[in-house]
């Protein structure tokens, strides 16, 4: 979270909060005004326009991710939605034919399965619904039961030395009931008596599209709603489109069929995909290899293995029992010493039909590994039926400890079952082999059974089943040894498993150092990089039979049915990402700067990274809400895959649908085009190069025309806005799409994209619980607006997440209210000939146009480069203080404001925080008598920053400054008061300065990196005096930053300006400003004055001292 802004940091609600809400409501009522003028002049369409000669304007088309309209649009839509629409904006100020187009998204998993959860509470509970935990009795059971669950987890944890998690004991989550009940969500947001039409998924793609447009407006977003629409087939126009898309991805052979493995949910019957995930966005499969360690007849006669006994006996058990760890490294099974089993843990033996064997595994992984391909080749799955899986027994951990097992590869020929504390039920198997040459949690576990007899001994494991089994070196890696977990262990001094940060650490450097440059030394690979050898050795152990492959989640995946996913094999249509030339392309693309830009170096890295790790995306589902497959129609494509080009579909919507017709009603079609005229020609001839128009069309041949052109002056789009968590998924998949439909013309690809992080609220996640969850309308009502657009700019714009500040929204309401009365006032109700005008302007005059000029550019940079924060700081707050300086000046020097001055400052602040402020900026433009609409009118036209006065004027701020601390020290009866100035340093610190001068490169601005050591050697060898070296290497170092600050300038021998001049043209402003009845500026160097030396010596060029006694 980005640290608050000096200003921001500084202001204080206390004395100058609104009394009542009477600001607020001004700012509201003004901003409902400005809104009705904007839609009733159409402000914000855009269409192309071209200059005489027929070039088109310079345009600039922003857009932003329809949100999912299962809901009302809540402060997290907000914040991520204010840089497009700041953006937007700050281009049409600037002369730019800016659109900003919005959608709303509809396909998917959620909506339908929020109206089938609806669907069955009514038919359950009835209308409305008596849900049973309204029923005190049965909450209290209810209640009681979770208690249970929680302290059974906690006592389960205790049992192992795990750390429990807090488990719900109240019914307390998102709808204050503990279940969440779908009607209790929609009772927050629609009139109970309209919920039961909620069981149609159609009726919210009727209800909440158009409230979004409704708070959108309300939000002063700047839109051209004409081209607005949803998604799914209900509009037929966008389904064309869709299907458009997809023939054309098929023709380029991007969208293929067969099996793959993918995230798949078995309640809901396919894969599930991020959009359909409650739970674990991002999260792809993971592969793994189940080792299969064949059970041995138990040989100690412990009683514990009687259930294991009678398994091997039966017909099912005498094919073969396995433990099967599920590892990521293959290629060091040669040094397995035993086997670690979970002893609270909870297994089952299951019948795998594909082998004719039994597997020993967790639920969960088998629940898994039933959805999964043995040989997906030949189409054989490990069970019969696809996602059941025969359980024959159960076995606790502690019924699986000390059994003897054939491990394929290993050097001993028996190895047997140890105990595990820490291994998590939730990942693998629930069963892990130990290779404690290079695994540094297996050989501290291992050792700390053999150092401790008495724990050994606990679990029932006798010393002959763990001291006969050494280490076996397998891996040599260069400066680690050939066992490098011994070594990191001994290293990092890590003696058991409380050590989990030093056992982290020492894991990921074994594990990396040994696939990048470890070699093996064991087993017929021998002499081969483990990165070499490590497929080999997979592919050997599964053509034999001693290994299978399985596939996970990476973590955690939770649809949003609330089942948690797998990962399964299944028949799929999908999307080819990854693909070589395909990557190639869009990977060429984006880190060309001249092609690409995505505002922040973190970002791209994360594009880079991506385009490394997408591979083929499964793009169909047989379940939910959008466009059929056009050529297979069991398959609907899903909600990430057709949401990829739709930037395209904005520049002709408006052809198609028009305003107030999101669904794409024919009737209300612009141009009476139906939906079965949509046909691939048409589309074709619309957005490909070199497609003839179409002949015997239903749509107007010079209404095609005008498509097609539109398109082409609008594409390329300019800028996409997002929050960060679509990088890995939806932006980078839309610059996939964009590269393969325009394969052949890359200049219409993406130009920008610019990410966010998440928003906090007061420093704090968003939460109902903590009670501040906002939603968009309720904090528009709250503090308008603009108060809310301030706020959310000011919450900062990096990738780290930003903070909404309430107060922050409170003090913009008393800001924005008091500058525009101010402001108001002086330009329209203020006595002309009480106000200066001319050129002859003062000091402070100069410094206030001066400002002005160097905000307008500094504020266009930050706008420029997506810095809103910092424009904001420069463009709001920075224009403060330069506008009350130089009224403070004028006021304590009893001078006349400059009408012209003042002006120029009012009209060039109202601009520049027009993106952000826009109402504020329309209503106030009007108020001062300027023609048209604020929001087009240009940017600030300004002269170039005159760096000498900046620095005059920063030389006045802070010799005033200083002046005030010295005043402040001033003992009682000091009356005569004195500025010294000096013109020139001593000969020690010019020198310094000849020194610096030596060292700095003009071309770039800077000193060298050796700079702070050059200095120590340079005054050691140079400063005769020893006691000046520390003050000249202090100096010195004063002096780098200010050149860091004002450039060269600031190692000037002598001050550029003339200090007396400034200071005599504001002696009585400083004497206001500090209270005195007099006050001289006076040379440091006049002998009349005698000025003792301890005075003397802080006075240097542009630095004053106030001389008081």
């Amino acid at each position: 979270m980005a640290p608050p802004t000096p200003e921001m940091a500084n202001l204080s609600l206390a004395g100058n909060a609104p009394k009542g809400t009477a600001k607020r409501d001004a700012l509201c009522a003004a901003e409902v005004e400005v809104q009705a003028m904007w839609e009733r002049e159409k402000v914000f369409e855009c269409n192309p326009s071209y200059d005489s000669s027929g070039k088109k304007d310079d345009k600039f088309i922003t857009t932003f991710p329809y949100p999912y309209s299962n809901g009302h649009l809540h402060l997290g839509h907000a914040f991520s939605l204010t840089k497009a629409v700041f953006r937007a904006q700050f281009e049409r100020n600037r002369g730019k034919n800016s659109l900003f187009p919005f959608a709303f998204h509809c396909t998917g998993m959620p909506i339908q399965a929020a109206a089938n959860k609806l669907k069955s509470e009514i038919e359950l509970y009835g209308t409305p619904p008596q849900f049973p935990e309204e029923d005190p009795a049965v909450r209290a059971k209810m209640e009681a039961e979770l208690a249970a669950a929680a302290k059974a987890k906690a006592d389960k944890a205790a049992a192992t030395g795990a750390k429990a998690k807090g488990g719900k004991t109240k019914l307390v989550q998102k709808t204050g009931t503990g279940i969440v009940r779908q009607w209790n969500i929609l009772k927050r947001m629609v009139p109970e008596d309209e919920i039961p039409q909620f069981s149609d998924p159609v009726h919210w793609l009727r209800y909440f599209p158009p409230i979004g447009v409704e708070h959108m407006k309300r939000f002063g977003s700047g839109v051209d709603w004409r081209r607005a629409f949803i998604t799914t087939s209900v509009n037929g126009y966008y389904d064309a489109f869709i299907r458009w898309q997809f023939n054309v991805l098929r023709e380029k052979g991007k969208v293929l069929f067969g099996k793959r493995n993918n995230v798949y949910s078995i309640v809901d019957g396919q894969v599930c995909a991020d959009h359909d995930r409650s739970e674990g966005e991002g999260v792809g499969p993971q592969e793994y290899v189940l080792i299969k360690l064949k059970v041995l007849a138990p040989d100690h006669g412990q009683e514990r293995h009687g259930k294991m006994e009678k398994l091997l006996n039966t017909e099912e058990g005498k094919k073969g029992v396995y433990l099967v760890p599920a590892t990521l490294r293959p290629e060091t099974m040669y040094g397995q010493t035993n086997c670690f089993i979970l002893p609270t843990g909870e297994y089952g033996a299951y019948y795998i039909d594909a082998t004719d064997e039994v597997f020993i595994m967790s639920a969960r992984s088998a629940r898994g590994l039933a959805c999964q391909a043995y040989d997906a080749a030949n189409d054989i799955y490990f069970t019969k039926e696809f996602g059941k899986i025969t359980q024959l027994e159960t076995f606790s951990g502690d019924e699986l400890l000390g059994l003897p097992l054939s491990a394929p590869n290993s050097t001993y020929e028996k190895v047997y079952t140890l105990p595990l504390l820490t291994i998590s039920m939730g990942k693998g198997t629930g069963v892990v082999t130990s290779v404690p040459s290079d695994a540094p949690d297996d050989h501290v576990a291992l050792q700390a059974l053999k150092d401790k007899p008495d724990f050994a001994a606990k679990y029932g494991i006798t010393p002959d089943m763990v001291e006969p089994f050494e280490v076996v070196p397998i891996i040599s890696i260069e400066g680690y040894g050939d066992a490098s977990a011994v070594f990191m262990c001994e290293k990092l001094g890590i003696k058991s498993f409380n050590d989990k940060a030093k056992l982290a650490q020492a894991k990921d450097e074994t594990y990396l150092k040994g696939f990048t440059i470890g070699v093996m030394t064991y087993g017929p690979y021998s002499g081969k990089k483990v990165s070499d050898a490590k497929p080999l050795i997979k592919d050997e152990m599964i053509k034999a039979g001693q290994a299978h492959l399985y596939f996970e989640p990476e973590s955690k995946v939770v649809s949003r049915t609330n089942d948690e996913c797998v990962v399964a094999s299944t028949d799929q249509w999908y999307l080819a990402y990854g693909e070589e030339s395909w990557c190639s392309a869009v990977k060429k693309h984006v880190l060309d700067d001249e092609k690409f830009t995505a505002y922040d170096t973190a970002s791209l890295e994360k594009y880079d990274a991506t385009l490394d790790w997408l591979k083929e995306w499964a793009c169909t589902r047989q379940f939910g809400l959008g466009t059929f497959l056009p050529w297979d129609k069991q398959w609907v494509i899903e909600s990430l895959s057709d949401s990829t080009i739709y930037m395209a579909y904005y520049t002709i919507a408006h052809y198609l649908q028009g305003e107030n017709n999101l669904n794409g009603e024919e009737s209300k079609s612009p141009e009476n085009i139906k939906v079965g005229d949509l046909t691939d020609d048409v589309f074709n001839y619309i957005y490909r190069k070199g497609f003839p128009l179409p002949e015997g069309s239903g749509i107007a041949s010079d209404t095609l025309t005008k498509m097609r052109d539109e398109f082409r002056y609008w594409y390329p789009m300019d800028l996409r806005v997002s929050a960060k968590d679509l990088i890995p998924n939806h932006l980078t998949m839309a610059l996939y799409n964009h590269a393969a439909i325009w394969d052949d013309e890359p200049e219409l690809w993406p130009r920008g994209y610019y990410t966010n992080g998440h928003i906090m609220v007061d420093a704090q996640k968003m939460s109902k619980s903590k009670g501040n969850f906002l939603m968009m309308l309720e904090t528009i009502n709250k503090y308008s607006a603009d108060a809310t657009r301030f706020s959310c700019a000011d919450a900062g714009d990096t990738l780290d997440d930003a903070n909404f500040s309430r107060d922050t929204a409170n003090a913009a309401i008393i800001s924005l209210t008091n500058e525009a009365a101010w402001i108001k006032e002086f330009l329209t109700e203020t006595d002309k000939s009480t106000l200066r005008s001319g050129d002859d302007l003062n000091f402070m005059e100069k410094v206030l146009e001066n400002e002005t000029n160097r905000l307008v550019k500094a504020t266009e940079e930050c706008y420029e480069g997506m810095q809103f924060r910092e424009g904001l700081q420069k463009g709001w707050f920075e224009m403060m203080i330069a506008k009350n300086n130089y009224k403070s000046w004028c006021h304590d020097s009893g001078i006349a404001m400059h009408e012209g001055i003042v002006r120029k400052w009012a009209e060039s602040l109202i601009i520049l925080i027009c993106p952000i402020c826009p109402h504020w900026s329309e209503t106030l433009w009007k108020d001062i008598g300027k023609e048209g609409f604020a929001v087009r009118a240009p940017w600030p036209v300004v002269g170039e920053e005159d760096k000498l006065l900046t620095r005059q004027a920063k030389f006045l701020r802070d010799s005033l400054k200083n002046f005030r601390t010295s005043a402040g020290k001033a003992k009682k009866g000091w009356k005569t008061a004195t500025v010294l100035v000096a013109d020139g340093y001593p000969e020690w610190k010019i020198n310094a300065l000849l020194w610096m001068q030596s060292q700095y490169n003009k071309s770039s601005g800077s000193f060298p990196p050796t700079f702070m050591k050059d200095l120590k050697v340079w005054s050691t060898a140079n400063v005769s005096d020893k006691k000046k070296i520390k003050l000249t290497m202090q100096f010195v170092s004063f002096m780098k930053r200010e050149v860091d600050e004002v450039g060269e300038m600031g190692m000037d021998i002598k001050c550029p300006f003339d200090q007396s001049a400034i200071l005599n043209e504001s002696v009585a402003y400083i004497k206001a400003q500090l209270n005195m009845a007099e006050l001289s500026v006076a040379s440091v160097d006049d002998p009349e004055l005698a000025v003792p030396d301890r005075t003397s010596q802080n006075v240097s060029p542009g630095k004053p001292v106030l001389w008081m006694r």
